[in-house]
C-alpha cells in the first residue's frame, strides 16, 4: 500500500491509502465495510504487520468500486508528512556512502577512512515538514544551508537487540526524506544544531509499505535544486545496509513503532562541491527516490 497523511480543506489530518488517483479515506472506508480502522498513521502502524495485509485485501476486493464518501481524487488533497509528528527523534546515519565519506573529508573535516560502524545523529520531531512546505533559510543562523536526499525507513514493530538477519522483518515501509544540513551551524563536532533546526525535515509523500518494496538496497535516488541535478546513485551504495543500521540501533535503544530511519545521503552534497554551492531563498529543492515518489520543496527566507 502507499499510505498517506492527507488534509481536505480545512479539515483535521487523516490518514489514507492511494489508488487509483484517488485517496482512500481508512477510518471511512472500515466504517462502511464494517471493519474498526484508525485515522492517523501512527495508530495504523501500532495495530502491526497483519493491518497492512487484511486493509490490502479489503482495497483489493472492491475492484475499484469503493463505499460512497470513503474516497477523494488526489488532486483534491493536501499531502502532509506521512507521519506529521513522529513520537521520537528521528535516526539519522551520516557518511553512509563511500564517496560521500570522500567528499566531506575534503571540505567538512571528517575522516576520509570509512568508518567501522554507523554514525548516527538525530533530528527533533520538529524539523519534519510534508510535501510543498517551505524550508526555512535564516540568514542570522546559516550562510551553509545543505542538502541531502536520503531513502527513509519507518520501523513496524518494536524491538531491542535485533538481529541482522531478522531486522527487515521490524520494516514498516519506506519514505523520502532530506536531510537539510546547515554546515556552520556544527558545534564542537556535535550535529544536532545543524541538523534539527525547524523545517529541517521534509518527508513523503508517501510511506510506500514494505511489502511493496522488495529490495530496499537497489532503489535510485536524486535530488536536483532549481531543474539541475546534484545527487544520483543507488541505495546499493549504501556502506550499512538497512538490517545493519537496525541491528546497531537496537543494541542499545529501542526502536518503537513509527520510528523513522534517515539511512544517509549520497555523493554530490553542496558541501562538497568546488566551488561550494548552498540552498538560498527562491531556490527549488526536489528529492526523488525509485518506487516511492518525490518531495518538492521551496526554500523561504524567514
Amino acid at each position: 500500500m502507499r499510505l498517506v497523511t492527507y488534509r481536505a480543506g480545512q479539515s483535521e489530518a487523516r490518514l489514507g491509502a492511494i489508488a487509483d488517483g484517488n485517496v482512500i479515506d481508512l477510518a471511512r472506508f472500515g466504517a462502511k465495510v464494517g471493519v474498526d480502522l484508525p485515522s492517523t498513521m501512527l495508530e495504523f502502524i501500532d495495530l502491526g504487520p497483519d493491518a497492512v495485509v487484511s486493509v490490502s485485501r479489503l482495497i483489493a476486493h472492491c475492484k475499484g468500486q469503493f463505499p460512497l464518501g470513503s474516497v477523494l481524487p488526489l488532486t483534491n488533497v493536501k499531502l502532509l508528512a506521512p507521519i506529521p509528528r513522529p513520537r521520537k527523534n528521528i535516526w539519522g546515519i551520516g557518511l553512509n556512502y563511500v564517496e560521500h565519506v570522500a567528499e566531506s573529508s575534503r571540505t567538512l573535516d571528517t575522516s576520509s577512512n570509512l568508518p567501522k560502524e554507523p554514525v548516527i545523529f538525530s533530528k527533533p520531531p520538529s524539523t519534519i515538514i510534508g510535501p510543498g512546505d517551505a524550508i526555512e533559510h535564516n540568514a542570522d543562523i546559516t550562510q551553509q544551508m545543505d542538502w541531502e536526499v536520503e531513502l527513509a525507513v519507518v520501523i513496524g514493530t518494536r524491538g531491542k537487540r535485533i538481529a541482522e538477519a531478522d531486522a527487515l522483518k521490524y520494516v514498516f515501509g519506506y519514505s523520502v526524506m532530506i536531510d537539510v544540513s546547515a554546515r556552520d551551524c556544527r558545534r564542537a563536532g556535535q550535529w544536532i544544531y545543524s541538523k534539527g533546526q525547524d523545517t529541517y525535515g521534509p518527508f513523503g509523500p508517501v510511506i510506500v509499505t514494505a511489502d511493496e518494496i522488495p529490495d530496499p538496497h537497489a532503489l535510485n535516488l536524486s535530488l536536483t535544486v532549481n531543474g539541475v541535478t546534484k545527487q544520483s546513485s543507488n541505495t546499493a551504495h549504501m556502506l550499512f545496509k538497512i538490517p545493519t543500521l537496525i541491528a546497531d540501533i537496537s543494541k542499545g535503544m529501542t526502536l518503537d513503532p513509527g520510528d523513522i530511519i534517515a539511512t544517509g545521503t549520497p555523493e554530490g552534497v553542496g558541501a562538497g562541491r568546488n566551488p561550494q554551492e548552498w540552498m538560498w531563498p527562491g531556490d527549488i529543492v526536489v528529492a526523488t527516490v525509485e518506487g516511492i515518489g518525490e518531495l518538492r520543496h521551496p526554500v523561504v527566507a524567514v
